[in-house]
């Protein structure tokens, strides 16, 4: 074990000397996702409240046909604007967020007591404008609720008469599971992180090393290869678990500057959580140790197995990606499967929800087993003579 330590306490403190993989490993990787995640969040959230209560501001045609509508909308925070000419040209052209028109028959038709009808231009696919476009649709159904009660009272019945069944809507959600909703991308963000923490070491202990022509000197010792591959494993893995930890620390700060609370949402990012996620995350971190360093194995120079293994990192994605476009109940067997039991785990982390021994054991021993497997092709791959020849 002595060989080991001395292995890994040189490239440790090889890679501590780089700026490169300083800079990408241990600042890059696990500050920049936290902070611009809690930038942008922040100013969604921030923004999105802004429009929930500043007034509304649409151009209203047809004012002249229903006065005590638009006095309505007025006292309801409604600020009309001049009437366009071309509605739907200005709405589709993005110069109008909404148009509201109230055609010439209005007044005729409410006078009869009959259904008025009233036009709600938008694009819904102006994501700035569906805010807005929500607020006004529900003052225009609050008038017309208003109205007909007022209408029903006037011949004597009771307003209950229109609303047969009235739906009482009960919530069981908390604060900390609808924060799940605004992280789901937070399992993401970890695991990148890991993967970026120990990217630039497996390159530099493998391929980079046989671009320097240090790798052949360093097998002509008459030690066991797989002394010297659990040497360089066990440095890449702690770069890897410090990426990692400082990518925990930095969401647990960035996390309080993001107004959840006016959100009804509530984040713990505490110790629990952190150790948790951290136990979980380890078969994780030695199965992307061991195929890093075995994909740049396979590369001539630092530049080509740099490229090979940017491709790697799109493999942290396909969970998300895939709870996004077809969410489903978590099984038991998903808890088995690597990336997506950790995915999965993290993510019932951040809603509060209990995580059983079951899961946590099937998450570690499967990850731990499928790692034991990609060490030992690494190690296969090590032995070959061919792997200290550079060019």
């Amino acid at each position: 074990m002595n060989t080991v330590m001395i292995v890994f306490l040189k490239e440790v403190i090889e890679n501590l000397r780089d700026r490169r993989t300083i800079t990408n490993a241990l600042i890059l990787g696990p500050l920049l996702g936290p902070l611009l995640f809690a930038g942008l969040t922040s100013l969604m959230i921030t923004r999105e409240l802004d429009r929930g209560e500043k007034p509304i501001e649409v151009s209203i045609v047809g004012v002249e046909h229903a006065p005590n509508l638009v006095e309505f909308l007025k006292q309801n925070g409604v600020r009309p604007k001049p009437p366009v000419d071309d509605g739907e040209a200005r709405v589709r052209a993005q110069d109008e967020d909404m148009v509201l028109r109230i055609p010439p028959s209005y007044g005729e038709a409410w006078r009869a007591g009959k259904t008025a009808q009233v036009e709600l231009l938008f694009d819904s696919s102006q994501r700035d404008s569906a805010t807005p476009v929500e607020r006004l649709r529900g003052l225009l159904q609050a008038y017309s609720s208003q109205s007909g009660a007022m209408r029903l009272m006037a011949r004597g019945l009771s307003p209950a008469v229109a609303s047969p069944l009235v739906v009482a809507s009960r919530d069981q959600s908390t604060p900390q599971g609808r924060s799940a909703l605004l992280f789901a991308m937070l399992p993401y963000f970890l695991i990148l992180s890991a993967f970026m923490g120990g990217m630039y070491l497996a390159i530099d202990t493998t391929a980079g090393e046989r671009e320097r022509q240090s790798l052949e000197p360093l097998f002509a010792n008459p030690v066991a290869r797989w002394r010297i591959l659990a040497g360089k494993l066990a440095a890449t893995f702690a770069f890897a678990m410090a990426s990692l930890a400082l990518s925990l620390l930095a969401f647990a700060q960035a996390g309080r500057f993001i107004p959840t609370e006016k959100i009804g949402m509530v984040l713990d990012f505490g110790p629990r959580f952190a150790a948790i996620a951290l136990l979980v995350m380890v078969p994780l971190v030695l199965l992307a140790s061991c195929l890093q360093t075995l994909i740049a194995a396979f590369a001539k120079s630092y530049r080509e197995a740099q490229t090979y293994l940017s491709l790697l990192l799109l493999v942290p994605m396909l969970p998300s990606a895939m709870l996004a476009v077809l969410p489903i109940k978590a099984q038991a067997w998903m808890f088995a499967v690597p990336l997506l039991s950790q995915h999965l785990i993290i993510t019932r982390l951040v809603r509060a929800e209990p995580v059983s021994a079951q899961q946590l054991l099937l998450c570690l021993a499967c990850g731990c087993a499928t790692a034991a497997v990609a060490a030992l092709l690494t190690a296969w791959v090590y032995r070959s003579e061919r792997l200290a020849i550079s060019g």
